[in-house]
């Protein structure tokens, strides 16, 4: 613990007082719980932390990190987690439904001109002729739990080219991983960060683009209690403040890059601290690189995409029938897209 005599009492309130009153302010930070994956597209809360953006709004955030995205919904539901980002599954608009959780905001989008999200086949499917989408009839597809992004993209994009696929659930990401370059399943589609490298080992190949499929999908949101949405306004006013000067920087630095080479290098070190920080920093900037997607700007919120979610969960019986946005979604907090 650290002591202070009286002269340097007087000294650090002197200090507080010349910056006004900033240290006292500090203190006062409400402590509250975010979750993430340590994926690249979590970077603006990675930033947010790192740069004081949550510190500067009055939050003390603590980052836990989750292998999937419906244990994380369920952890913001139970109040273990304050406020969170990830896919929407059918978990959530359960728990939703139950009111537990409240989408308030955009994450990761699919943007036209932006590399994007990934569809993968295995190299024995790929050695067999799988090249393309359109072949996958009859193939596996992986995914972490039914009702997940992974189920979402791959249904819709089986749809699209009138194919049948059987989804394997295999609940973390890493086993979806080792599956896929194994070859226990054929196919599988994600973020470019772990799409690239993947293919560039050999062991898998990219065979396609998830935006053929869904142009302007909505990949991942912000989320909270349907109590925070409610009752803790402020509090939760704050958190998209803090959150939005994440996605200002990270966009800046990865997507405009406005500050040329050197911020782009200042970004990746940030992010290398919670993505591939088992990796020399040599070997993981090339794959958070090319893990670049557009953040939404203010995390906006595309909520026609959101629907179209809402809609396919409905149609596979996955969640109920009679759910409605206004139940799942609440848009008082950011601008909102595709209306």
């Amino acid at each position: 613990m650290t002591t202070f005599n009286r002269r340097q009492a007087i000294a650090t309130l002197g200090a507080a007082t010349a910056v006004g009153l900033a240290t006292p302010a500090l203190a006062q930070n409400r402590k509250i719980t975010v979750g993430a994956l340590r994926f690249t597209s979590h970077s603006a809360s990675f930033v947010a932390v790192e740069r004081g953006y949550f510190a500067d709004a009055g939050l003390d955030v603590e980052l836990r990190f989750f292998e999937a995205a419906q244990p994380m919904a369920v952890a913001v539901a139970s109040g273990d987690v304050d406020y969170a980002v990830t896919s929407i599954s059918g978990g959530l608009v359960s728990l939703a439904q139950k009111g537990a959780v409240k989408v308030i905001g955009g994450g990761l989008q699919e943007e036209p001109g932006i590399d994007g999200q990934k569809i993968l086949v295995s190299d024995a499917a790929f050695q067999a002729g799988v090249t393309a989408p359109s072949m996958l009839d009859g193939k596996s597809f992986g995914m972490t739990q039914a009702g997940s992004s992974f189920h979402y993209m791959g249904s819709k994009m089986a749809q699209a080219e009138g194919i049948e696929m059987s989804f394997k659930p295999l609940q973390k990401v890493g086993a979806v991983i080792g599956a896929l370059k194994s070859g226990q399943i054929d196919a599988w589609a994600i973020v470019p960060h772990i799409a690239k490298p993947l293919a560039g080992s050999g062991a898998v190949h990219i065979i396609g683009d998830v935006a053929t499929y869904l142009p302007d999908y909505q990949v991942t949101t912000v989320f909270t209690s349907a109590k925070n949405a409610s009752d803790e306004k402020e509090m939760t006013q704050n958190f998209i403040a803090g959150f939005s000067k994440g996605v200002a920087d990270y966009n800046a630095a990865m997507i405009e890059r406005t500050g040329g080479d050197e911020a782009e290098a200042e970004m990746v070190d940030l992010i290398h601290k919670y993505v591939y920080a088992d990796q020399p920093r040599e070997k993981a900037a090339k794959s958070i690189i090319n893990g670049t997607m557009r953040l939404n700007e203010g995390a906006a919120l595309n909520v026609a995409s959101v629907a179209d979610q809402l809609s396919w969960f409905q149609s596979e019986g996955l969640v109920d029938a009679d759910i409605t946005m206004e139940t799942l979604v609440d848009t008082s907090y950011v601008k909102t897209m595709g209306v």
